[in-house]
């Protein structure tokens, strides 16, 4: 059985917004509805300062499909000394009915993708339904990858900005505009980024509290997505305290999600309902029109799986990749 390699041209050639969005609905609902076996990911801290890898694996029964990703990030001096992008991500994608290694992907674009999806999938089950008006904390990487994947499920009328770096916000407020054709209103602190959104989305480095009790409006929906290690926090755990709170896992979440410092204070007990029981329409998402709901994403496994079993599907039926055989015998 011949093992494909995708390269990251290919996987960018073949990846689509919103075939993710619905690759990463079916995770949802797989997992909450107990299709999963996904254990705890792994970290690994290296001896360089704040460089990490991570690997994340999980069975998906249903398809018969497992997924190994290994993500690194924080290799600061890789552009410099390695001509290396200083966070890279490769996922092998095996067949669960025997084993067999079914392909080697290019892992970064699929990660940044997935979780964009997440966002939007989160949205489209929580947000008000005239929900238009968008605000941005923090300007990098996956904060365009929101707006690509939210888009596709509502429509937005504008978007305020915010980021502790004022270049980088510039340079968004023009990328955005220029991709998209979208205003941009770049906000001169997070507080004024929010104090007209309907939905907030937080993709910092999630190295300190950026956004506040008594900021948002009624009705607001937030999509947390920058915690997802302990002691990582972007929101005031008083948010939490009124808010129904989703989460992709209660478990995950509770550990390495944003709830973690709210469950900790006191002020919550435990996130209400995971995002796939929503989904499943075993929970709800949104109970009140003034309510203010939060979607808790800390990156699941899971959403790898459906999203390179996705990808190798589209490369199959395309031609595209190139196949290497490891069990070829010896000749």
């Amino acid at each position: 059985m011949a093992t494909l390699l995708l390269t990251k041209e290919q996987v960018r050639g073949l990846i689509r917004v919103p075939d993710v969005i619905a690759a990463v609905e079916d995770a949802f609902r797989a997992f909450s509805g107990g299709e999963v076996v996904q254990p705890p990911y792994m970290g690994l801290h290296m001896s360089e300062p704040r460089a990490e890898i991570d690997f994340k694996a999980c069975y998906h029964a249903e398809t018969e499909r497992v997924s190994l990703k290994a993500s690194s990030g924080g290799f600061r001096d890789n552009p410099g000394r390695y001509s290396l992008p200083n966070g890279m991500g490769t996922v092998l994608l095996f067949d669960g009915s025997n084993g067999a290694l079914l392909c080697a992907m290019d892992g970064s674009l699929l990660t940044g993708f997935r979780t964009g999806a997440a966002g939007a999938v989160s949205v489209r089950a929580m947000a008000r339904e005239d929900a238009r008006v968008l605000a941005m904390i923090g300007t990098g990487n996956q904060a365009r990858m929101q707006i690509r994947a939210i888009r596709e499920v509502i429509g937005i009328d504008r978007i305020h900005a915010w980021g502790r770096s004022p270049a980088g916000l510039a340079a968004f407020k023009t990328d955005i505009e220029a991709e998209f054709g979208l205003p941009v209103i770049a906000a001169g602190s997070a507080q004024e980024a929010v104090a007209e959104a309907d939905i907030v989305v937080t993709t910092t480095r999630a190295s300190g509290i950026v956004l506040q009790a008594g900021w948002l409006r009624p009705g607001t929906h937030v999509v947390a997505i920058g915690a997802d290690q302990k002691g990582k926090q972007e929101l005031s755990p008083e948010i939490f305290h009124t808010a129904r709170i989703v989460a992709d896992s209660r478990t995950q979440c509770r550990e390495k999600g944003e709830v973690q410092h709210a469950i900790r204070a006191g002020l919550v007990a435990d996130v209400h309902a995971e995002i796939g029981e929503v989904l499943l329409g075993r929970a709800p998402g949104r109970e009140t029109r003034d309510q203010i709901t939060i979607f808790d994403s800390t990156g699941m496994a899971i959403q790898d799986t459906t999203t390179a079993a996705l990808i190798l599907r589209l490369a199959q039926e395309r031609g595209i990749g190139t196949p290497f055989d490891f069990l070829a015998p010896e000749t």
